[in-house]
């Protein structure tokens, strides 16, 4: 990553604390990012940092597309793998793949949260013209987490409403796993330093 795409996400963060989502019909400025060579977008302002792949620890029963969590500056993050979550192939880490933070906001607990990708890309800023509605394809397949279809440079990027990827109950479960981990690591510490102190 850029140090230009870094700084204007950084400002973008700021600016998400005390501002309402961009409207994907007005545009704006999104991340874009790589999952089996196909492009998606992000709204910027869900966007917090992106770091580059840590050692994630996995959480016994949680969904296959939750790869675990990670301890980032000593907060726990749950991370989920985006492309098990679109059934699409797994695929090996590579030194592109990248874990991007998110906020998501449309629940009652709001949660930081880790999303795997291939790669990221660049931020682009979208113009309301250059965005299509989310296509339908009948009451049995959702199309939800589809802000819209970004139309760029002659190519189709699905634009992402990251709120909506996982369904509510999918985040209460995530969000779940993430108080009892933190938990256990806790106790864990608790246990190290007594066993320190009962060395010396």
């Amino acid at each position: 990553m850029n140090t230009q795409m870094a700084r204007t996400i950084a400002m973008a963060g700021q600016q998400a604390d005390g501002e309402a989502t961009v409207r994907f019909l007005k545009g704006g400025k999104f991340l874009t990012f790589l999952m089996a060579n196909e492009k998606y977008g992000l709204e910027i302002l869900k966007v917090r940092e992106i770091i580059g792949m840590m050692k994630v620890t996995s959480v016994p029963m949680t969904p296959a597309f939750v790869r675990g969590v990670i301890n980032l500056r000593g907060k726990i993050i749950p991370v989920i793998d985006l492309r098990l979550k679109f059934g699409m192939e797994p695929k090996g880490d590579t030194e592109r793949t990248c874990i991007i933070l998110v906020h998501l906001t449309r629940t009652a607990q709001e949660i930081t949260m880790g999303i795997i990708v291939d790669e990221v890309s660049d931020v682009l800023d979208i113009n309301e013209d250059q965005i299509e509605p989310p296509p339908c394809f009948g009451p049995s397949i959702r199309t939800d987490f589809i802000l819209g279809m970004g139309k760029i440079d002659q190519k189709v990027m699905t634009m992402l409403d990251i709120d909506r990827v996982l369904s509510e109950q999918e985040i209460a479960q995530v969000a779940t796993s993430v108080e009892e981990t933190s938990r256990h690591l806790d106790k864990s510490v608790v246990s190290e330093n007594r066993e320190g102190n009962e060395k010396r």
